[in-house]
Order: structure tokens, then sequence, then C-alpha cells
């Protein structure tokens, strides 16, 4: 009985020493060019090289804007989408602790009694008699031992769904800052299209009423009249479209942030509104390894790697053990008496002889890894596509811009023009409308060309992977676990 507590010290170093077959993780190749795309479309892009990358700006450096930061900071805190990212996070964590402990064996502490009359017809000594048992073992129970790794192999595959399920939270963390940005421009947006179509019907007002008072003295046509009607009917339309699209903004706002977000932090249009900073793409696509959504695909590829070491080690023997040490006595005053001890040791081997399951459930797992070697690359490839989508606005969306500033001088100079050959009667009312319709139509352009330059930074720093690092990232607490 003495030489028990050695014999247990033993296995555990038999443990310890277990070796696993799971094969060599090796990281497969970027299916993606090294470099981010050239040509025409990305020329501008090269004047970002001295900004700082995504990684390199947490959210609140990137949106400049205070009334944005607080906005995401009530989303971070409230969105329900990421609160259940992050339980998600820590039941995966429990199910790696569970997997983890059973490399460990069970040990428990058991305490019985027994009490039992025999018949005198089944009693060995041909009399009645009542026997008693007490019983108080500390023992382990069926412990398998693992010389070949398979539960280690297992506890790294959780390990790795673990890390694969905390780098969605980050990505969920990332989508949601970048969508709370992207809502919150819409609605600046949609409200500066709101204030252009106020203004616009306004002007339209003013000019049916101008050309009603001209056909009262017939120096205007009844066509004039009901072209103008017809206009500031169509402003009117608009007026009520933007206001629907501005509330339906604020909606959507306010799921994202999962509460009602006060008045004073709304924008009232694109312009009041703090833009976010330029960043850089960096010298090399390599840093599309480090997004959440190419990290998690990397974590259950090397799980499905763990995964094949579990099933190569089914081929191999289980070796079990149940042991118990302790006291038994006739009497309950004589369980802790001299000379009560006992013990037990019961080893098991089970040699897997035939069983087709196995093998097959093994060509399971090789196929498993092949598919989320393929799952791996495509998230590279997305990646790289969205990055370089992102680049080639970046690299045209000023062009655009100034274009279409230019545009809407010209239009502007020509509606000016009309109106003035109208009223001194040298031109038709019809100059005077296809000059109003070019002008609000550029006037809406440019707005939407403003809103997609704001809006694609926010897409470049989401796409790069930004925006994740304040709140734990790779390096969070959970990343010190063995």
């Amino acid at each position: 009985m003495n030489r028990n507590p050695f014999l247990l010290f033993g296995v555990i170093v038999a443990l310890l020493g277990g070796c696993t077959l799971a094969p060599e993780y090796m990281r497969p190749a970027s299916p993606v060019s090294a470099d981010w795309p050239t040509g025409a479309a990305y020329q501008e892009t090269k004047s970002a090289a001295a900004a700082p990358t995504a990684a390199e700006l947490p959210w609140r450096e990137f949106f400049t804007d205070g009334r944005l930061q607080k906005v995401i900071e009530t989303a971070l805190n409230n969105n329900r989408d990421l609160r259940l990212a992050a339980l998600n996070v820590e039941r995966a964590r429990a199910y790696y602790g569970i997997q983890r402990a059973e490399l460990l064996p069970t040990i428990n502490a058991v305490g019985s009694g027994r009490k039992e009359r025999v018949p005198a017809d089944l009693s060995s000594t041909g009399s009645a008699m009542t026997s008693e048992r007490y019983d108080v073992n500390l023992g382990i129970s069926s412990w398998e031992i693992d010389f070949f790794g398979r539960i280690r192999s297992l506890k790294d595959r959780a390990l790795e769904e673990y890390l694969a399920t905390d780098q969605a939270r980050r990505s969920a963390q990332i989508l949601l800052v970048s969508a709370v940005a992207q809502a919150y421009l819409a609605l600046a947006a949609d409200r500066e299209n709101l204030k252009l179509v106020a203004a616009t019907l306004e002007a339209q007002e003013t000019s049916y009423k101008l050309i009603r008072k001209l056909q009262d003295v017939g120096l205007a046509s009844e066509l004039d009249l009901r072209r103008a009607q017809s206009q500031m009917d169509a402003a009117r339309g608009d007026v009520a479209r933007y206001t629907q699209l501005a509330a339906q903004d604020e909606n959507v706002l306010n799921l994202l942030v999962g509460s009602p977000i006060p008045t004073a932090l709304l924008p009232s249009d694109l312009g009041s509104i703090s833009p976010p900073q330029e960043i850089s793409p960096g010298l090399s696509s390599e840093l599309l390894l480090r997004r959440p959504d190419v990290l998690a695909a990397e974590h259950r590829l090397k799980a499905t790697n763990a995964n094949i070491g579990a099933a190569r080690a089914a081929f191999f023997p289980r070796i079990s053990l149940t042991t118990a040490i302790g006291t038994a006595s006739a009497e309950l005053s004589g369980l802790f008496a001299s000379g009560s001890g006992t013990w037990s040791f019961a080893p098991q081997i089970a040699l897997p002889i035939f069983d087709a399951r196995t093998w097959s459930a093994y060509d399971v797992t090789k196929v498993e890894r092949e598919i989320t070697v393929a799952q791996y690359e495509k998230a590279i490839q997305t990646a790289f596509r969205e990055v370089a989508d992102a680049l080639a606005v970046q690299g045209t969306v000023n062009r655009q811009i100034a274009a279409q500033q230019s545009l809407v001088g010209a239009v502007a100079e020509t509606y000016r023009l009309s109106q003035a050959l109208y009223t001194k009667g040298i031109d038709s009312y019809l100059g005077v409308l296809d000059a109003q319709r070019s002008l609000y139509g550029a006037q809406q352009g440019l707005i939407a060309l403003h809103l997609s330059r704001y809006a694609n930074r926010v897409a470049l720093y989401e796409v790069l992977g930004g925006g994740s690092e304040e709140d734990g990232g790779t390096e969070g607490p959970y990343r010190r676990m063995p």
C-alpha cells in the first residue's frame, strides 16, 4: 500500500511525456499577390503611404468626430449581436476547459455502508446472520492514460476552435464599428439631401408663384405654369422621400447602437462631421493574415489538423486505470482502526482489432482538412478583393469630386443665365427647367461622392482589420491559456 503513491506518480510522469500523432502544421501559401494592385485606379493611393496603417490606429483615433465616438462606444456596450459573439467565446472557452480536463484523472472520495441479513439456508455457517461493511475510499475512476496523444489532440482542437471563436468576436466588433459609422454617415448624407430638396422646393414654389402672376397679366403661358407646377410637385415628393430615408437611417442606427441615440449626438449633414483619418494599406498584402476572419479560418485549419492526430491515435491501444485506496471495516467504529486499510489497482488495455469505422473516420479528418484549407485560401482571396476595391475608390474618388464640383459650378451658372433669359423674354421656360433639373442632380451627385469618400475610408479601415485591438484583440487574457 505504501508504494501506491509512487505508482500514481509514475503514471502521471508517463502522461506528461505522452506524444501526439497530429501532423506538423504548415501554413498554406498565400493564394494572392504579395503586392497591392497597381494601375490608373490606384495612383492616388501612393500618396497615403506615409499615413498609419489600420492596425496602428484604434477606432477612437481613426474616427475623429467626438459625437460619432460616443455613438460607437454605446454600440459596443449595448449591441446584442456583439454580446452574443462574446457569449459564444465564453462558451467555447468552457468547452476547451472540459476537454483539457480529460488529460487529468478524476479523483473521487466515496463513503459507503451496507448492512445485510443472510438466512440460514444461504449462510455458510448454517445459521442466520447479519453482516455489516463500511468503506471510505479515495480513488481514480477509469482514467485513460494518453500515451498516443488522442486526448491531447482533442484538447488542441478545442483550443483552436475556442481561438477561432474569439477571432469571430473580433470580426463582429470590427463589423459593428464599421456598420455604425456607415449608418451615421448615411444619416448625415440623407439629412443634407433633405436640406437640398427643401431649398429646391422653396425655389420651385417661388418660381411657380412668379409664373402664375405673369400668366395673370398675359406674360406667361399655361404651359410654363404647368411645367413649373410639375417641378414643384416633384420637389415635394423628394422632400417626403428624404424625410422617410432620414427616419429609417435613424432607426437603423438605433438598432445597431441598441438604444435610442440622443438628438444632440446625431449629425445635421456631412459637413458637420469631422472626417475619419486617412490610412495606408501598408507595403504588402501580408497584412491580410492579421485580419480576424483570416485568423479564425487558420485556427479552424489548425483544429482539423489536430483532429487528424486524434483519428490516428484511434488505431492504437487505449490504456485506462481504475484505482482506489481507503479503509474498510465490519463496524463503523473500526473504520479507521489499525489494519483496516484497503487498496485496489485495475489497469485495462483495449486493442483495436477490426473496426471499419476507424478508417472512415480517419478519411473524414483528412477531407475536412482539405476543406478548411480551401476555406482559408478563399478568406484570403476575399480579403484581398475587398481591400483592392476600397483602394480603387480611394484612388479615384477625389478626381470624381473635383469633376463634380466643377460640374455643379457650370450648371449653376447655366441655371442663372437661363433664368435671366427667361425673365427678359428671350428664352422659353423649358431652358430654365432643364437647368434646374441638371443643377439638382449635380448637387445630389456631389453629396453622394462626399459620402462615398468618407464611407470608403471606413470600409478600408474595416477590410484591413482595424478597430478591434482596444477590446482585447489577439493578445487578450485568454490567449495566455495553455
